[in-house]
């Protein structure tokens, strides 16, 4: 086990590594900087490098790279630009918006595509299962944002249950409360667990099928367990390992494509910060933002690495 750690553990970092300097030199490329930007095209050239030395864009590209990184690794971020706060500050704040929101919207997924994916695969050929999978194409054709606009229109307009935007906070300080932040991520949450939910269903139905033709699953049968005990018990435990790479990949996908859906909904998350600070031209934030996420897309893959070796005692870490 330690040996599968270490080896995950170092593809942890080396994708950060490569991921910090594609980052970087991307966003280098972009015409322009920020001192111009705050500036404006009225700027002087005294001015515009004036601004530029407090900003720091005067260094050399690798000078700033390594200054960025390592104040990373001190836990130091810059300033943002935009906002004149520490980037972290602004990140995490906007975290409690978008971490929440992608935790309900894969908790619905998870509870509605096992249940209709397995339903599905138990129904093989039959009414059931053609209609799990018809709704299931419906709901892969419906885009995100469109759904979002029929909530808002239906429950916001017509019957008035919710609110069409915006978030009160999650303390009684901000004006909100913990039913309040609730009910105001639950149309977005639903809106981004369709997609996904139904792209779900459909590996589960397959992966189902073909661990219900498996020897194991006729002999369990022939012991007496019931159908139902044989396709939660057994089937689903082993039909998992292809579900829960997919579920990995939702996850990170939720966390961050909420974007367009944040956008929707003027929910103050970190989809709506990086379409800001793209907009201002702060690329400090934007650049910490992307960090973050491809940080958090690793370590969700690694934490399903760790999983398929739980759900599956045939997998040997060593193999992996």
């Amino acid at each position: 086990m330690s040996v599968f750690l270490l080896k995950r553990l170092v593809t942890f970092v080396l994708t950060l590594v490569v991921a910090s300097m594609v980052v970087f030199a991307v966003l280098e490329l972009l015409p322009g900087n920020a001192a111009q930007i705050i500036l404006g095209d009225t700027a002087t050239p005294e001015s515009l490098a004036a601004l530029e030395r407090k900003l720091g864009l005067d260094k050399p590209q690798l000078q700033r790279y390594g200054d960025w990184v390592w104040g990373l690794l001190r836990g130091h971020s810059a300033m943002s630009i935009s906002y004149d706060v520490p980037t972290r500050t602004l990140i995490a704040e906007r975290m409690q918006v978008t971490l929440p929101l992608a935790a309900m919207a894969m908790l619905m997924t998870v509870v509605v595509a096992l249940a209709a994916g397995v339903y599905a695969a138990s129904r093989h050929n039959r009414a059931g299962d053609v209609g799990v999978m018809f709704v299931s194409q419906l709901g892969i054709a419906i885009p995100s944002f469109w759904f979002a606009i029929l909530l808002i229109l239906l429950f916001a307009v017509k019957l008035q249950w919710v609110s069409a935007g915006g978030f009160p906070g999650w303390s009684e300080d901000d004006g909100g409360g913990l039913w309040d932040g609730f009910v105001a991520l639950l149309l977005p949450a639903v809106s981004l667990a369709v997609v996904q939910a139904s792209v779900l269903a459909r590996w589960t139905r397959s992966a189902v099928l073909d661990v219900m033709r498996e020897d194991f699953v006729r002999t369990a049968r022939a012991k007496g367990l019931s159908r139902r005990a044989t396709l939660w018990g057994h089937v689903l435990r082993n039909a998992m390992i292809p579900v829960l790479t997919i579920m990995g990949l939702q996850f990170a996908f939720l966390i961050s494509g909420t974007i367009v859906v944040e956008q929707v909904f003027v929910l103050p998350g970190i989809g709506r910060l990086v379409f800001q600070a793209i907009a201002n031209r702060d690329l400090v934030v934007v650049r910490d933002v992307v960090l973050l996420l491809v940080a958090m897309v690793v370590a969700v893959n690694f934490i399903v690495d760790l999983l398929y070796a739980v759900i599956d005692p045939r997998l040997k870490p060593s193999d992996a």
